[in-house]
């Protein structure tokens, strides 16, 4: 299990929260379960966030152990040190199906119960530094994790003007302690395809250490992680992120999309009389 999905679980079973856990890897999966249930009521799912149907089947079994789930923590990731040259449909379908599609599979199988319920709500999802800088980290990781920033938004600002009490968080961590490199290898190992695959295999297997190394010396702990979503949740905050990792390029990235603005509007009106305009017709 990587160790931020863990950090949130404890600072949310600190408070008191009963816990349900889904991962891919069984044995980490079964230790987190033993080590929160000396704290809360927990349950525990093996589970691929790429299959919708058995994600369906564990927030079935979740609910009906546990009660109805309340606060959402979309998690899973993966990431590899790809280059373009080595840049294949196997790769994307990897990072996009799990980064990005397991958010939405997470969304889409909670969201519609939380809104019949009507109670409070909230849904955390897991980005990246990445997600707000489109420098320094490989394109298919980035790419994934921007898409994941703009649907917290967007789903944030829908949920909050049609009243809805479901609120959204998006984590945007820099380094954090964590094993996802080593289980991003373990994932990318597993595809099957050409030269440029096994190249980027390859340059995984060889990094892996060195990534894991730096992420052990420079990361953030998981606990810290996990106590940051713990009072978002509590604050309705829409982001979360974990230290100052990227704010040049954040500064400069969004100075340059300003800069590439207009002086003046081409029409007359604004995106909100736009909106308007759309809703009303």
């Amino acid at each position: 299990m990587r160790c931020s999905r863990l950090g949130i679980a404890r600072a949310l079973a600190r408070q008191g929260s009963r816990i349900a856990l889904a991962d891919l890897d069984e044995d980490a999966l079964g230790t987190a379960a033993a080590e929160l249930a000396g704290v809360t009521e927990v349950t525990a799912f093996p589970l691929d966030v790429r299959d919708r149907d058995a994600y369906a089947r564990a927030a079935d079994e979740a609910e009906r152990r546990l009660g109805p789930v309340s606060v959402l923590c979309n998690n899973a990731g993966v990431a590899f040190p790809e280059q373009p040259a080595d840049m294949t449909y196997e790769l994307w379908d990897l990072a996009v199906d799990i980064n990005l599609g397991g958010v939405v599979n997470g969304v889409q199988t909670f969201l519609p119960r939380m809104l019949r319920r009507g109670g409070p709500a909230h849904i955390v999802n897991t980005a990246s530094a990445a997600g707000l800088i489109g420098a320094g980290v490989g394109p298919m990781y980035t790419s994934s994790k921007f898409a994941v920033v703009g649907l917290s938004e967007a789903l944030r600002h829908q949920l909050e003007a049609a009243g809805h009490k479901v609120g959204v968080t998006v984590l945007c961590p820099g380094g954090v302690a964590t094993n996802m490199a080593r289980s991003s290898r373990t994932l990318v190992a597993a595809q099957r395809g050409g030269a440029e695959l096994r190249r980027a295999q390859a340059r995984a297997e060889e990094l892996t250490p060195k990534i894991e190394s730096a992420l052990r010396r420079f990361g953030v702990p998981a606990d810290g992680v996990g106590e940051l979503v713990a009072e978002a949740i509590k604050a309705n905050r829409l982001y979360v992120l974990t230290d100052r990792t990227g704010i040049d390029l954040i500064t400069a990235r969004t100075e340059a999309i300003l800069a590439a603005m207009p002086q003046a509007d081409p029409v007359e009106g604004d995106f909100e009389g736009f909106r308007d305009a759309v809703h009303d017709s």
